[in-house]
Formats: C-alpha cells, structure tokens, sequence
C-alpha cells in the first residue's frame, strides 16, 4: 500500500514538471530580479514603518568644504558673508548710549535701604526695567543671570553696581570675539600665529601706553606679545590658538590694560605687554648676544640671569628646541625666558618637563634626577662649597612630589604637588637650589630685617 502512494506522489512531481512552462532567464537575470524585488520591498517596508512624515529620509547636512585657494569667487563671498554676519552681531551689542540709559533706568527703580554704599534692586523692579530696557537687554534679565548676583541680602536684593558690571563685562567679551573673528581668516573659530600677530599690531596704535615705542620695534614688540599666548594657550604647537582660549584667560585684559593713561610703574613692569617688559626682555637678549649676529650659542644662553644654570641642563635647551646652526632665534628664546619666569605654570612646567625627561619616557626616575644633580655638584665645588648629598636631595624631592609611583615622577605629580618650581630649580639652578637649601636662613633674615624696620618707625 505504501509502494502504491509513493508512486502515486512521483507521477504527480513528473507532471508538474513536464508541465512546467520554462521561463528562459538566465541565473544572472534572475538574480538581479531577486534583488530588486528585495530591495523595493524593504524600502517599503521601512517607509511604513517610520510613517507618513518621511523628513528623516533627508540628511540634513553638517559639511561645508572649505574653498580651495584657487576658488577665488567662493573665497570672497565667504569673506563678505562672514563680515555681513560680523556687523549684524555687532549692532545686535548695546553702544554707549543705550549703557548710558539702562544705568539710568537701574538706578530709577532701586529699592531701599542701601547696602553700604550700594544701591539694590528687587526681583520686581528688575523685571520692570528689563521690559523698558529695550530689546537688546532682554537676555540680560532672566531669572538665571539674577540667581548669579544674589548673595546674601535679606531682602532678596542685587546690587545695581554688580548687575550694570556683569552687563558691561559680556558686552566687552562679545566686542572682543567680534573683533578677534574679524582677523580669522579661516573661519574656523581659531587664530593662526599670522592672524594674532595683525591683530595685535593694529591694537598698538590704540594703547597708550605703548605711544613711546619706535615704530622700528613694532615687530619685535608684536614677537614677544604673540610668544605668550601661544606659549601657554598652544601647549601641543599645533600653530593656532581658539578664540574662545583667548577670552577666557586673562592675557587679553593684561594687553587692554594699558588704555589706561595712568597705569602705575609696578603695574607696567608686572605686565609681560607693557613696554618697559617688552623692553627689558630684547635688552637682555641683545645683551647676551655678544657677537651680534642675532642669534645666540649655548655659551652666550649660558649668561642667562645669574648665570648659574647647569651646563647639562643647556645642553638639553639646544636638543630639543629649535635652533639654527646650533643658535637660538628670539622667538626660541621667548620660549624659554616664559618658561623660566613662569615655573609654577603648568605649560612652563611642560616646556622644562621635556628636557629633564632625556629618555622620553614620560617619567623622571632617580637616574635622571642624579644625572642633573650632578651639575649641580660640579658647580657648588667650583665655588668652593661643600657638595651636597644626592640621596638627601633624592628624597627631599620623592617628598616634596609625594608621585603616585614612588619610584617614578611624572608631570602631572609635579603639576599636582605645587612643587614643580622648587623641583626645577634644584635641579637646573645653582641660584636657585642655594636659595632652597637657605631657605629657612633667608626667612629669619627676612623677620629679622621687618622687625627692624617696625622697631625704626
């Protein structure tokens, strides 16, 4: 019986076969068939899935090439768009008029009784006025900038003169990143060294404090000005610095600070633009440059300040930094005067980091230590003082550092420790490892000379 359904099936498969009408496409035509069929029912299927809203089929899009140098007609509409944009921020700033009459309306709504000297301002009242102000104003007064310069008043109060000085200090950053993007020429949000250097050499003429310079030390002057920012804003050297870096650190402040006709002679010797600093740091390198050929040698760095820097430590200098023919340009030698007059900063700390780190390891183990120290020794017996022990020293500094790896010193434990200076100067300076060991000398000095002088008055 099984025999019988069994044939009985595969007569019927003959059949089906035979009558089976061929279709005469080839496997490749039936494979591209497959394909298409697949693809438009997955796109189907897909498109109803997501609904009848099909916006997310539209990539919106987040590149724009930048044009090419011989895309003239596309740089210039850049140019002129980005300057358009520029002015539309720029009327969008209150001037001095409108300054003018928000201290005004400011002070018309203040609520007694004052604080001290200071007039206040309720919630209320701060409301009233950001709806008179203007349009211009209206960021300004929400609840949040409000919260910001509420202190301690039991009336719930601001003070005018803190509010007016908030406002006055955003409408300052917002003129400066206005005029910082107009020398961005990439339109990418950063300055190039070019960039920075037109910038500051178009500011000069609106500092007084800077009238007395030659114009034959402009460049000079822009040099030493630009070596600060990139110093310690570009610490990777990638020869740009964000505008948004520039704003938020103080060097800019510094800079416009000498507007002020009546700067002090403390104040301008303390500032790095000031005239006298810029002065004083081309005098010293014109100094050193005894066989004035604009460069100097190893030998002539080696004057340097007191003149006790390490051999060995120079050495390293003129390893790692730029040189030509083995001689150091100016800019070079801003690097170093920055790094050596900053030693608690953390991109000076990098900047002298890197030479003692001979090995590039990204650690100073006591090999290296000993290694500088040495110098260190030599120089104390040619001065005819007793050597001091490199172990005491050794563990001193481990110390002081307190690393992580107590056999290993990385530049984040000296950054971390707030010792970076001392470290450095034990091991690169004479001067300053006698000013370290003399320490507590040099403080009883100090007593001695101030109780003297109260004894006196």
């Amino acid at each position: 019986m099984a025999n019988d359904k069994t044939a009985h099936w595969k007569d019927l498969l003959r059949n089906r076969l035979a009558s089976a009408k061929p279709d005469g496409k080839t496997e490749e035509e039936k494979k591209a068939e497959e394909t298409e069929l697949f693809t438009k029912y997955y796109t189907d299927w897909k498109g109803g899935e997501k609904g009848e809203d099909d916006l997310f089929k539209h990539i919106p899009r987040f590149y724009y090439r930048l044009p090419a140098e011989d895309e003239v007609l596309l740089q210039k509409l850049r140019e002129e768009s980005r300057a358009v944009f520029l002015q539309r921020k720029s009327r969008e700033l209150l001037d001095n008029e409108e300054l003018q009459n928000l201290w005004f309306l400011l002070d018309k709504h203040q609520v007694p009784p004052t604080t001290g000297d200071e007039a206040m301002i309720s919630y209320e009242s701060f409301l009233k006025v950001g709806e008179q102000a203007g349009a211009k104003c209206k960021l300004f007064f929400t609840a949040r900038v409000y919260a910001k310069l509420l202190h301690n008043d039991p009336y719930g109060r601001i003070s005018i003169m803190q509010f007016f000085n908030y406002v006055m200090r955003k409408v300052w950053l917002h003129q400066t990143r206005i005029g910082l993007s107009l020398y961005d020429v990439a339109g990418q949000g950063y300055l190039r060294e070019s960039d920075l250097e037109n910038y500051i050499l178009e500011l000069i003429p609106t500092l007084p404090q800077l009238d007395g310079l030659e114009k034959s030390f402009y460049s000079f002057y822009v040099c030493t000005a630009v070596r600060k920012f990139f110093f310690f804003l570009d610490p990777l050297h990638t020869g740009k610095i964000k505008i948004q870096d520039i704003l938020a650190c103080s060097f800019l402040d510094d800079l416009l600070e000498l507007r002020d006709e009546e700067l002090s002679k403390e104040s301008q010797e303390s500032n790095w633009f000031s005239a006298p600093s810029a002065l004083r740091v081309y005098g010293q390198y014109l100094n050193l440059d005894k066989d004035h050929n604009g460069m100097l040698s190893k030998e002539e760095l080696s004057r340097y300040g007191t003149g006790t820097l390490t051999s060995v430590f120079l050495d390293r200098v003129y390893q790692e930094c730029l040189t030509y023919d083995g001689e150091m340009d100016y800019k070079t030698y801003l690097d170093f005067v920055l790094a050596l007059e900053n030693r608690k900063e953390p991109a000076a700390l990098q900047y002298i980091f890197k030479l003692l780190d001979m090995e590039n390891k990204g650690y100073l183990n006591v090999f290296a230590l000993n290694y500088f120290f040495r110098a260190i020794q030599e120089q104390m017996k040619i001065h005819g003082q007793e050597p001091v022990s490199f172990q005491d020293v050794k563990d001193e500094i481990f110390d002081m550092v307190k690393p992580k790896d107590p056999y290993k010193i990385t530049l984040q434990d000296l950054v971390n420790s707030g010792q970076g200076d001392t470290v450095s100067s034990i091991l690169i300076d004479l001067n300053g490892f006698w000013t370290y060991e003399n320490r507590e000398v040099l403080v009883a000095n100090d007593t001695d000379s101030n109780t003297a002088d109260l004894d006196d008055t």
